[in-house]
């Protein structure tokens, strides 16, 4: 693993600096598709086969075809330069999951919050999590086939989301919609830390 560097002044090893993004959001919201969409490397995935123990625990109303779920985490890995990676951590999405969410997010720069609109209330308890720990989110509206399309400020209204809280259209599945995700968590990163952020 190509982890650490040699200066090019000589003066010993670099390491890269490294930045921590969780993808959450709820069950089905295409958070480990986002995941394997973004990252560079094979991604990590903890995918098990929804059973019938989970009848009556994981609700799959509007996500019947969902035949996995995520135990653990994804994770993924983006090089932005020699100096710089981003690590993406997808979180699971279902309560009986939710004792990892505070060691995945320990050090992370901010998250991508996945909504799906046929389920725009699983991603509440992720927008709650962030909010009350401080952590800073934008919320990726994903635009599932076949769903019923609303407007921005609907779904802003509906999720009662602050004014400065990024909401953008997504596709999980396309790299480049992914990689407009992850631009806006770090713009919004950036306006919160009142460092400048550079015009379109």
């Amino acid at each position: 693993m190509d982890s650490v560097r040699c200066d090019r002044t000589g003066s010993g090893p670099r390491i890269p600096l490294a930045l921590k993004i969780l993808i959450a959001g709820g069950f089905g919201a295409g958070k480990t598709t986002l995941v394997s969409a973004l990252s560079e490397v094979r991604p990590l995935q903890t995918e098990e086969v929804l059973t019938g123990a989970s009848i009556g625990t994981d609700d799959l109303s509007g996500v019947e075809a969902k035949s996995t779920t995520t135990v653990a985490m994804d994770f993924g890995r983006i090089t932005i330069n020699d100096d710089l990676q981003v690590y993406l951590f997808g979180t699971p999405g279902q309560d009986r999951f939710w004792f990892l969410w505070d060691e995945l997010a320990f050090g992370a720069l901010g998250a991508v919050v996945l909504a799906d609109t046929r389920r725009l209330a699983d991603c509440f308890p992720s927008i709650d999590y962030f909010e009350q720990r401080g952590v800073p989110f934008v919320v990726g509206v994903n635009c599932f086939d076949g769903a019923r399309r609303f407007s921005l400020e609907s779904v802003r209204q509906a999720l009662d989301l602050d004014p400065d809280v990024p909401l953008v259209l997504c596709d999980a599945r396309e790299r480049q919609s992914g990689k407009e995700v992850l631009i806006a968590l770090v713009e919004h990163v950036a306006r919160q830390r009142g460092e400048p952020v550079p015009a379109a």
